[in-house]
């Protein structure tokens, strides 16, 4: 095995990316080397190279099924050639902050999250993952490449959309923003009992796959405010939950004023502009409303479990693949398909 790889990242931070070439990196006891098998880019990849200010070096990507190439010493229950789903959020789980409770921040916000933000990403030749025992599934017979990559971040994000609004059965849900995250917190919303779910975005293809997923109306926010067409179809009645899953910070606002006293807003959208919430919109914060937010799960008993929903057909997530690639030049391709965001994209996938 050559000493060195090739990835795309940062060249220049919030300007410029491209290929970039890096020692592969060696696996400590609990890790393991990956090869790319198949990966997907995500909107966080292109604020990250846009807007975040990654560093230059850096290798994008954290969407992958990959081919294990190496194994460390205390590896127990993976080897090398197995195929396996890989989380957005792998975190090395012997670390104190555990203990707090959150997973994904471990001692510090975000702290859980490795690929793409405190190591190389997936965009390469090979990556490496922390605890790769309690960290990557194995991918299950008959379920898709393309259904393992997109459960380990789209489906367990807008899932978690889902869990932090506490639907209950026979509820009334909101979605802002049905890009894939936001399809998938349809997704979760029926799956947890909603009677109603309403989605808000404006691209036909986008709209449809909402009503696929199972959004009884869809509204555009191009028609007019959102919390006027809610309360249109509503008859003026609050709605139970909201998910915030795109838009910008002023639909917290609209959240909170369509949603009911004791209701629940979880937002999953990580707007970066400031947020002013107004005492007149949220009834002087007296009303017992939950604003909450929060990063995706990760870690390998919730990706089972979440590809058992497409194993035993309760989910198709493979619907939300618009675009395919093959070969990992084409990452690139795929990479400025998704920062482009033409009309026709829902989730663009490279086959290697």
């Amino acid at each position: 095995m050559s000493k060195t790889m090739k990835g795309f990242g940062i060249i220049v931070p919030n300007k410029e990316t491209g290929w970039v070439n890096k020692e592969i990196p060696e696996v400590e006891p609990f890790e393991a080397l990956l090869s790319p098998v198949a990966v997907c880019p995500c909107t966080s990849d292109v604020d990250g190279a846009r807007i975040r200010g990654v560093a230059a070096g850096r290798i994008l990507g954290h969407e992958a099924v990959g081919r294990i190439e190496a194994v460390g010493s205390m590896v127990k229950d993976f080897k090398v050639g197995d195929i396996v789903a890989v989380p957005a959020v792998t975190p090395k789980w012997y670390d104190i902050g555990i203990q707090e409770g959150l997973h994904q921040h471990l001692s510090r916000p975000l702290g859980g999250r490795f690929l793409s933000s405190q190591w190389d990403g997936v965009f390469g030749e090979y990556f490496k993952v922390p605890d790769v025992d309690m960290n990557v599934a194995l991918l299950p017979e008959g379920v898709t490449l393309s259904s393992g990559v997109l459960v380990g971040d789209m489906v367990t994000t807008g899932f978690h959309g889902a869990e932090l609004a506490d639907i209950k059965f026979g509820d009334t849900v909101v979605v802002i923003g049905i890009g894939p995250v936001g399809l998938m917190s349809v997704a979760g919303a029926a799956l947890r009992g909603a009677a109603r779910i309403i989605a808000v975005g404006n691209r036909p293809i986008t709209r449809q796959l909402a009503m696929e997923y199972g959004a009884t109306e869809t509204i555009s926010y191009k028609d007019g405010p959102i919390y006027d067409q809610v309360m249109e179809l509503t008859g003026n009645r609050p709605v139970d939950s909201v998910i915030i899953a795109g838009g910008t910070t002023a639909n917290i606002a609209e959240a909170y004023r369509m949603t009911k006293t004791a209701g629940t807003i979880a937002n999953i959208a990580g707007q970066d502009s400031d947020f002013i919430l107004k005492a007149s919109e949220s009834q002087s914060f007296v009303t017992h409303k939950t604003l909450t937010g929060g990063l995706c799960p990760g870690g390998r008993r919730r990706l089972e479990r979440l590809l058992d929903l497409v194993r035993y057909g309760k989910l198709d997530v493979d619907k939300l693949i618009s675009h395919s690639f093959n070969g990992f030049e084409k990452i690139e391709d795929a990479f400025h398909l998704m920062a482009d965001n033409p009309s026709d994209v829902v989730k663009p996938i490279v086959y290697m």
